[in-house]
């Protein structure tokens, strides 16, 4: 797991798990935690608990969302009761309630207040960034008593300017949105193609939102097969399907 410096707080637990120590094999290997692969369902199950044990909790206290790239979060208290809703990103104040968010390119960021002891978690990736997940994970934690002034965000493992190739179509959408969003597209070698800084974009949107500090891992999903999964790069080489990647935030009880 990577354990990011500024999210090393009073009260505050966290790991931005990568794919290493887990008992998934094949494409899966090792620790995947994705319900929604392919993937044997009892070695998810035993990599989440794998996971929740690092928090010192059991596993249905280890908390994850139905993801469908919108800019929703959720206020959370308690495991669900049944299937996991559809949402990108959760808020709590309770502790011992571990918020996961399952990614493969996209940017996990975790949130913090440490003295207020309101957390937040979101998968951003682009459309979810687009439409305001990072906003409104602010938000939601300010609702449970956070100060927006002192909530601490850290983008951990995504798919880096180097390897996220678009099209004009793809330009053309950000351009619409804010003249300056060009800045985050470099052309790439393909006609009317670019490459996209996903990693700044969500920056710019965390310190336009008011925290306290914004901290990019810098961290390449596709570069780095050895530590993550890519969505990306098992598109180019043809595979079945792939692994998610966990990061997780809880207050400690």
């Amino acid at each position: 797991m990577i354990i990011a410096e500024p999210l090393v707080l009073p009260g505050i637990q966290h790991a931005f798990f990568t794919r290493e120590g887990g008992v998934s094999e094949g494409i899966y290997a090792s620790l995947n935690g994705g319900v929604g692969s392919n993937d044997s369902a009892d070695a998810v199950r035993e990599n989440r608990a794998i996971m929740a044990s690092h928090f010192g909790i059991v596993p249905d206290r280890l908390v994850t969302v139905w993801q469908v790239h919108s800019p929703d979060c959720l206020a959370v208290d308690r495991p669900w009761p049944g299937e996991r809703p559809k949402a990108d990103a959760m808020a709590t104040a309770t502790p011992g309630l571990a918020l996961g968010i399952a990614t493969a390119d996209c940017g996990p960021v975790l949130f913090a207040d440490a003295e207020r002891r309101v957390i937040g978690a979101c998968h951003a990736g682009w459309k979810g960034a687009f439409t305001g997940v990072v906003e409104a994970t602010i938000d939601r934690m300010v609702e449970l008593g956070a100060q927006r002034e002192a909530i601490i965000a850290v983008l951990g493992a995504c798919i880096g300017p180097q390897a996220y190739e678009v099209g004009p179509e793809f330009v053309a959408r950000f351009d619409e949105q804010a003249s300056d969003n060009r800045r985050f597209f470099k052309p790439s070698a393909r006609e009317g193609h670019s490459y996209f800084d996903l990693h700044a974009y969500i920056g710019q949107r965390a310190e336009r939102a008011g925290i306290a500090s914004f901290t990019d891992l810098g961290l390449c999903t596709y570069a780095d097969e050895a530590r993550f999964y890519s969505y990306r790069r098992m598109v180019h080489r043809g595979e079945a399907d792939y692994g998610r990647l966990i990061s997780a935030i809880m207050i400690s009880e």
